[in-house]
């Protein structure tokens, strides 16, 4: 795994707004946190700052306390109807611990006591730098998904599977856009999510929009943000998920359903490293690392006129494909015994694993939801399921009838017969830490028998 080295303070893109009386105050830390690479704006009274607030955007604002016109505890009570994406930070030369509480409850997330050294303004803006990704990124996260289906675990042992693990581990290293393909279900977030995870970005935001989900007209606002009053019923700025992934990941779910003229702009963004919020007259620049996903094929797509191909090169370096569980039947009994795991703890259950007849119906389902579907099936089962084990009974009705319906007969049936043994055993053995003396117990045979059967399969210890 790639693991990132301490986070240093990312100032690329960042505006801040210096209020003080003293101009000259003013012009000293405007200077020496341009050197810093943020961008600065100053103003010397209250007045000044309102009107600043109103017309541009500013990620943090740093106050005097004392400023004219408008005290800096006024503006505070301002900024949440005229800026509220805008952090700030109050500067004061009598700080008291009334003034501290005050500033807090108003708003502020942190105080300066005036004169303070420059090491120490730069450790409050790191923190907050820090905030402002979080809170950015947080209304974007999809944290229902996150908790739901455990993203940071992906479940197979099989070839195919195998082979997706090690692409991740090419690719995660590096910034190059990444193309992740595969039937819905097939766990596509997953595997974006493993890449963002084991990436020098892995502190950085993983942002996650379903293109699928979007309205056509709310695309470019919800992509690059948009200015308070470009149109009627913006009441205020809002930052796309280019700026909310800025240094980290944008994944974009169902890439294949971008229309076509957000696609030319996307496109631009991609090459330029830039995007420009509806209404704005400046542009962004951005460090963001894009991977994408899709059911469709978009080569068809393309040819059918509704793909640009310039696009799909833009985003295709490297392609990800994920294998059906009709081409990896063998990773069934884990998948199963992985979900019994989440829903004992989520539902209060005990359920130790599934019989063997279940395990050969799941086995042979074509399951054209996917792991989605599989993962539906045993949620319901641990919840109705009575003893120890999932029985058929447990399975919805279109599993646990009709069996010779659900048996796929294009597989050798002694070769479909050898992957579940294999498989069920090597379930059972992880189940109990490889411990053979418990597993031949659970499967009901002598341990001679295990060791033969470990030997005949080719069961790796």
């Amino acid at each position: 795994m790639v693991k990132s080295t301490k986070n240093k303070l990312n100032a690329t893109n960042r505006r801040i707004l210096i209020a003080d009386r003293d101009p000259e105050l003013c012009q000293t830390l405007n200077a020496f946190l341009n050197a810093k690479g943020f961008t600065c704006q100053t103003a010397v009274d209250g007045n000044l700052v309102l009107q600043l607030l109103n017309e541009k955007e500013f990620d943090l604002l740093i106050i005097d306390l004392h400023l004219p016109k408008h005290t800096g505890i006024e503006i505070l009570e301002k900024i949440p109807a005229i800026s509220p994406q805008t952090l700030t930070i109050l500067m004061t030369s009598s700080a008291t611990a009334e003034t501290a509480v005050e500033a807090l409850r108003k708003g502020a997330i942190d105080y300066l006591v005036k004169p303070f050294d420059y090491k120490i303004l730069l450790d409050h803006l790191e923190k907050a730098v820090r905030l402002k990704s979080l809170s950015v990124a947080n209304r974007f996260m999809r944290r229902e998904i996150s908790a739901k289906y455990h993203t940071d675990q992906i479940i197979g042992d099989s070839p195919a599977m195998k082979n997706v693990y090690n692409l991740i581990g090419k690719v995660a290293n590096s910034s190059s856009n990444i193309l992740i393909t595969g039937k819905s279900g097939t766990g596509k977030e997953l595997v974006a999510r493993a890449i963002h995870q084991n990436s020098p970005r892995e502190n950085a935001p993983f942002i996650a929009i379903n293109c699928g989900a979007i309205p056509e007209t709310l695309f470019e606002s919800e992509l690059f943000g948009l200015k308070k009053g470009s149109f009627t019923g913006a009441t205020m700025d809002k930052d796309g998920v280019f700026r909310a992934a800025n240094g980290g990941t944008l994944f974009l779910d169902e890439v294949g359903e971008i229309p076509i003229h957000i696609q030319v702009k996307l496109l631009r963004a991609i090459e330029s490293k830039e995007i420009k919020p509806i209404g704005s007259t400046n542009s962004l620049i951005m460090d963001v690392r894009i991977l994408s996903a899709t059911q469709k094929d978009l080569l068809k797509e393309i040819e059918e006129g509704n793909f640009r191909e310039d696009l799909y090169y833009r985003l295709n370096i490297i392609e990800i494909h994920l294998p059906s569980l009709t081409e990896r039947k063998e990773d069934i009994p884990l998948l199963v015994d992985h979900f019994i795991r989440i829903y004992n703890d989520e539902l209060r259950r005990k359920v130790i694993g599934a019989d063997r007849d279940t395990l050969k119906i799941l086995m042979s389902y074509k399951w054209k939801g996917e792991v989605r579907e599989l993962e539906n099936v045993i949620e319901r089962a641990v919840l109705l399921c009575e003893g120890d084990y999932i029985t058929p009974r447990d399975l919805p009705p279109n599993l646990s009838s009709n069996l010779s319906d659900l048996i796929d007969t294009s597989d050798d049936l002694k070769g479909s017969v050898r992957n579940f043994e294999r498989q069920h055993i090597l379930t059972i053995l992880r189940r109990v830490d490889f411990d053979k003396n418990k597993c031949a117990e659970l499967l009901g045979i002598g341990l001679s028998s295990l060791y033969r059967k470990i030997d005949e399969l080719g069961i790796e210890l």
